[in-house]
């Protein structure tokens, strides 16, 4: 999977596909099954949440369903992060990201899809709730995203042209309440986990 970034000139296009793979894949369980409480012996897995639609306001909902919501979207971002990265197509971002974040996304993918190249990773999530904003419209989302292996190909012949085993970094996530549903609005990559 492609690097998460803080900003777009910080790494290379190389680490940013590199710790993109690490950030998706986190020291835990599967997607499907993280109540967001730290799991470090949890597996990896490819399972998809149901993508969430309009949900009730940040503030109608108890705390333990906003946070089940908000670790389902993440979830889901990071699903479709995948596939972007695999299809060379950003149109799915926008169900998931919302700006900044979003802009930057649909750029990197767009220079990837100029040089002729897609990426394939696989990683393993394990993220928990960390803070929120006082309305409860920000959730801040901590993970060690644990990549396991994360590729570059040709679109052309399909060859593999570089990549290899990944490692583990701390993701700081904000995901924010948009028009009726959750969406990570910032990826921010910190220290190896």
């Amino acid at each position: 999977m492609r690097a998460v970034r803080t900003s777009p000139s910080r790494f290379s296009h190389g680490a940013l596909m590199l710790a993109a793979a690490l950030a998706l894949t986190a020291c835990g369980p599967s997607p499907s099954a993280s109540d967001g409480k730290l799991d470090p012996a949890g597996s990896a897995g490819d399972a998809r949440p149901s993508p969430a639609s309009t949900v009730a306001a940040p503030s109608a909902q108890p705390t333990e369903q906003l946070y089940k919501t908000v670790l389902d979207r993440y979830r889901e971002y990071q699903a479709v992060y995948k596939r972007t990265y695999e299809r060379n197509d950003p149109s799915e971002l926008s169900t998931v990201a919302m700006e900044p974040l979003l802009s930057r996304l649909v750029k990197d993918v767009e220079k990837t899809k100029a040089k002729g190249e897609f990426w394939r990773f696989t990683n393993s999530l394990n993220p928990r709730v960390y803070a929120k904003s006082k309305d409860s419209t920000k959730i801040y989302v901590l993970d060690c995203v644990r990549t396991l292996a994360a590729y570059r190909f040709s679109s052309a012949t399909g060859k593999r042209l570089g990549g290899g085993p990944g490692g583990a970094y701390v993701v700081r996530t904000t995901v924010q309440y948009d028009s009726g549903t959750w969406k990570v609005a910032e990826l921010v990559q910190d220290r190896p986990c």
